[in-house]
């Protein structure tokens, strides 16, 4: 590493700070810092929403597993891009319907009822919490091989940064450092794979380095397996707190619609190249550590100068993600635990902000203590997704496509869901090689169904407006 490529590490952790700064001068109520006072508009909301979604998963993570297993680990990573157009055609507009809303909890609770928001804040908080230390492990990877410096050391310097902007600037802070992350990223690793193709000698020469079952759809995988993983990525970030925080962040409907599909198809090409430089690795540096993959392709390949900025991009596409869900889970745990059923007096809003402030530096701390006792940064999501998929993900979506409105509905689908998703992980050790998500899923749904016909009656009910009617009719 040159003085020049440390002065663009060092400029890019400087312009951090100064996001940072000059937005915490700018929060003035928690609107502010929850929503972003709902004025983002739709390139900022694609912009902000690509950087959170590729995190250290689709960049370190998917490159370090297509290294080891091929091309087959990306067609089931692309589950993601297909949530996310999916999600942002048919759903994300209708989340503006839900006024006042900064919370996934402030919807369930809307639909089942407030026990539902507890549930929901509770795991939103373990989702987060665990994607977070996913994301702080991949920057402690990213400091020991690229700058030689001890991983606990990488994820103090590099979360550091995080919890700082992010406790003081909010999701303002978060969605503005997103913006110059992408523009980082989106520039950076193409031109890494450019000059990855070159060393290794072309692309033809590339294709006749790798295993055949590299490049097979399935690879050496069990079709069982592949389902349950193309599953838990499809299922495991849909409408995960930061992602829904950015809808109501949006300034309208229509800028949900795009900034979210756009986001998606993006994700497909971001997917392709990052797990190219892990096929590069591959063949380049064939006795590393999977998780080494692109970080090593960055500090052996890349010129002087070049080297810096494709750090900066690298730290940027996690940290990233890292700030949208340590934002996320303290407004998570403030809206939907803290406030409804934890805190005695009303606080004022200078109040409040000081508290999730404070909150945020907590959680950071935890996702830390997490990061150290997960064996990768994939191992890191897949626990986490467990928290998520298949307990809140489907009556989240009945509520806001159909209106359903059933207490007990709601409640049996969550709670049967996580528990047989931990027998089937945990007591049973995921037999045929399939994801607990799946079984959890489906016992999610048939769950919900026997228990809303049983209980029909057991209507939540919900106060509306004129203007929620008209934008759930559409």
């Amino acid at each position: 590493m040159s003085i020049l490529d440390w002065g663009c590490i060092i400029g890019y952790f400087f312009v951090l700070g100064l996001i940072g700064f000059q937005t915490s001068r700018r929060i003035e109520s928690v609107q502010d810092y929850n929503v972003a006072g709902e004025k983002v508009t739709w390139p900022i909301l694609f912009a902000s929403l690509a950087a959170s979604v590729l995190g250290g998963g689709a960049s370190t993570g998917m490159a370090g597993n297509v290294f080891k297993d091929g091309y087959v680990f990306m067609y089931a990573f692309c589950a993601y891009g297909v949530a996310s157009v999916l999600i942002g055609y048919f759903i994300a507009p209708r989340l503006k319907a839900y006024k006042g809303a900064q919370t996934v909890g402030d919807i369930m609770e809307k639909h089942y009822g407030k026990t539902a928001k507890l549930l929901t804040g509770i795991l939103s908080v373990g989702l987060c919490t665990g994607i977070l230390g996913g994301q702080a492990l991949a920057l402690g990877t990213m400091f020991n091989v690229i700058l030689d410096i001890p991983p606990i050391v990488g994820i103090l310097i590099g979360m550091g940064a995080v919890i700082l902007y992010t406790s003081f600037g909010g999701v303002w802070a978060v969605i503005q450092t997103d913006v110059v992350q992408f523009v980082l990223l989106g520039v950076i690793l193409p031109v890494t794979l450019i000059i990855g193709l070159f060393t290794v000698g072309s692309t033809h020469t590339l294709v006749e380095k790798i295993p055949d079952v590299h490049l097979t759809f399935l690879g050496d995988w069990k079709l069982t397996h592949f389902i349950g993983l193309f599953v838990t990525f499809l299922l495991g970030e849909a409408l995960i707190p930061p992602y829904t925080q950015r809808v109501f962040s949006s300034k309208d409907p229509e800028s949900s619609r795009k900034g979210y599909m756009i986001s998606g198809f993006f994700s497909f090409g971001f997917f392709f190249i990052t797990g190219s430089l892990g096929l590069i690795a591959y063949v380049l540096f064939p006795t590393i550590q999977t998780d080494q993959a692109l970080p090593t392709i960055v500090k052996n390949l890349l010129p002087v100068g070049l080297t810096g900025l494709a750090v900066a991009a690298l730290l940027a596409v996690i940290m990233s993600t890292a700030s949208s869900f340590l934002n996320a889970t303290t407004v998570s745990f403030m809206q939907d635990i803290y406030l409804p059923f934890l805190s005695r007096k009303k606080h004022s809003e200078k109040q409040h902000l000081l508290i999730e402030r404070v909150l945020t530096l907590i959680v950071g701390v935890g996702s830390l203590v997490f990061a150290l006792s997960v064996p990768s940064i994939i191992a890191a999501l897949e626990y986490s997704y467990y928290l998520w998929a298949p307990t809140i993900v489907f009556p989240l979506v009945m509520g806001i496509m159909w209106k359903f409105r059933n207490a007990t509905a709601g409640l049996c689908s969550i709670i049967v869901g996580a528990i047989v998703t931990l027998t089937w992980t945990f007591i049973l050790h995921e037999p045929f090689s399939l994801s607990g998500v799946v079984p959890g899923f489906i016992a999610n749904i048939i769950s919900y169904f026997i228990a809303y016909s049983l209980t029909k009656n057991n209507v939540v009910a919900i106060p509306s407006n004129k203007v929620e009617k008209e934008l759930l009719e559409k």
